[in-house]
């Protein structure tokens, strides 16, 4: 039986829109944070384990993702344009794990969990060098009826988290991978994480 997550507030995490595709289509289970630049702690914290996905596009780096999936960033740019005046809001996340991490080894070890280069995950780890990296394991849901919202004021900026301002319905979500395939995949990771 799939286990259901309810979305119980409006937050929303900002992430690049090739990172919430590649987790809104199972072809990763983690996502690594250490923080906006303008963080009101300048450090990353998980204000909760439930969270809306908000997908940027202008901060995206071609050369930070691996060739083989530069197929979904591209499929992320159709449609859009700089001047965009709305975001679609797909995805439901529940965090199941929040694992620091300062071992470069271990973060090399994890490379074919995720979509980005070796050098995207090292800026991560050697930018604010004394703080961790979150290694957040993400069980995502899709909205059956995804939501286009106004982009506001409040979204913009180099922050993590802001809470949505339109009410998005909290019901009629689909796990993206069975609890099972979900497992499977944290169980290999987390291996890696604990060696």
């Amino acid at each position: 039986m799939q286990t259901i997550v309810q979305p119980s507030s409006p937050l929303s995490l900002k992430e690049w829109a090739v990172a919430v595709k590649a987790l809104g289509e199972g072809v990763q289970i983690i996502t690594i944070r250490k923080g906006g630049l303008y963080e009101e702690t300048r450090e990353f914290r998980l204000e909760n384990n439930q969270f809306y996905l908000y997908p940027t596009y202008e901060h995206q780096k071609r050369e930070m993702i691996k060739p083989d999936h530069h197929h979904l960033l591209d499929a992320t740019y159709v449609g859009w344009t700089s001047d965009q005046k709305t975001v679609k809001i797909e995805y439901f996340a529940e965090v199941t794990d929040d694992v620091e991490l300062m071992n470069e080894d271990k973060l090399r070890a994890l490379a074919p969990h995720h979509i980005w280069t070796d050098n995207f995950a090292d800026v991560r780890l050697h930018w604010k060098k004394k703080q961790p990296l979150h290694i957040l394991f993400v069980r995502m849901y899709r909205l059956q009826q995804p939501v286009e919202i106004p982009i506001e004021t409040a979204y913009q900026g180099c922050k993590s988290w802001h809470d949505l301002l339109v009410e998005i319905p909290s019901h009629d979500f689909v796990p993206v991978l069975s609890d099972d395939e979900f497992a499977q995949k944290k169980a290999v990771i987390l291996e890696i994480l604990q060696k």
